[in-house]
């Protein structure tokens, strides 16, 4: 889909506008979305509404209401009729499509102000937006301790994209009847929980940092499921971490893209150490060359840009290829290659060559 042109000059030159002003144009629509302002636009469908009336039902000053509904018109949002306004097409989805709230939330709760050191994390391999969130040396380690209201949009962010491709993944990974299952990267236990419900005499082992088993830890608790799992707490980046044996499938789910090249196939072949002949590695990830639509690719291109500055310095969302040829490089050959699920997810399955 980014093989030709296919904006006209006049277009482009449009488009290359919308970049050079793209720090306002997000500020203005998250002000426009929160305050109520398009809520009340919204509200006054086709017949829309004039300034002076929005001021009766919103708490701003007639000048910011204006000044935000010009910029509304440019920014594509609103569309006026003499001294009307109404919502636009994509005013109803900036306000009412759960993804778009959910990535809007997460770039200005976790990554724009992080977004100033985008060059620096590039040039030094660190996260140095992460300074504005909390001291750690990446996001991981402080995901439990996130300040509100990162905290709450990050894992908005994350459970969204992840827990849509569960009901898809489960019966793939339960297709060869697994006694033992290792969710690596397990987060807070969702998609452990997930398999729990889904076979009862399944065990789950999660890996992780001990800062995520903790929050893991609760929730399963209070699930009722803690006496079929168990805890290992591994850093996958120590050269000296071993896996667990002793699993038919090894799970990780939006785990790898945390990662540099070099770095993912060290987890690979420790995964490959851990499993006997038979055994299965599944992989969800988000590829941004396997989209269907060029909003999605956008979004997991974008994405790469918050693992840069904020989440490790390192990682990104993949290109398929790129991450096809660490696969083989760690010593897996790719059995089971399926596509669209969930929202935008590709769950490629593993055995050893």
């Amino acid at each position: 889909m980014f093989e030709t042109e296919k904006q006209s000059a006049l277009q482009a030159i449009s488009h290359a506008q919308f970049i050079a002003f793209a720090p306002y144009i997000f500020q203005a629509s998250m002000i426009l979305r929160d305050s109520g302002i398009l809520d009340v636009v919204q509200n006054a469908r086709t017949g829309g509404i004039t300034i002076d009336d929005i001021a009766t039902k919103v708490k701003m000053s007639r000048y910011g209401i204006r000044i935000l509904l010009e910029a509304g018109l440019g920014i594509g949002l609103v569309l006026r009729k003499g001294d009307n306004f109404t919502l636009s097409k994509a005013g109803h989805f900036f306000m009412n499509d759960q993804m778009t709230r959910v990535n809007a939330d997460f770039m200005r709760d976790v990554c724009y102000d992080g977004a100033q050191d985008l060059k620096s994390s590039i040039e030094e391999g660190k996260p140095n937006g992460l300074r504005h969130l909390g001291d750690w040396t990446t996001i991981y380690q402080g995901l439990s301790k996130l300040p509100e209201p990162a905290k709450t949009s990050w894992f908005n962010f994350d459970h969204f994209y992840s827990d849509n491709a569960f009901p898809e993944a489960l019966p793939l990974v339960f297709a060869s009847n697994p006694k033992k299952v290792m969710d690596i990267g397990a987060n807070t236990g969702k998609f452990t929980l997930a398999c729990l419900d889904y076979n009862k005499d399944v065990e789950v082992g999660l890996v992780d940092l001990q800062v995520q088993l903790n929050v893991a830890k609760q929730n399963i608790e209070d699930a009722g499921y803690g006496n079929r799992v168990q805890y290992f707490e591994r850093n996958m980046l120590d050269k000296e971490t071993v896996l667990p044996t002793g699993y038919d499938i090894i799970w990780m789910s939006q785990f790898l893209d945390c990662f540099a090249d070099d770095e993912i196939v060290t987890i690979l072949e420790k995964c490959h150490q851990a499993l006997d002949e038979n055994g299965r590695v599944f992989i969800n990830e988000t590829f941004w060359d396997r989209q269907r639509f060029e909003a999605s690719a956008l979004s997991l291109q974008m994405t790469s840009l918050y693992f840069t500055t904020m989440a490790n310095g390192n990682s990104q969302m993949y290109d398929s290829k790129v991450f096809l040829g660490l696969i083989e490089k760690a010593g897996f050959e790719i059995v089971a290659d399926n596509n669209d699920i969930g929202l935008s997810h590709t769950i490629l399955e593993l055995k050893k060559k």
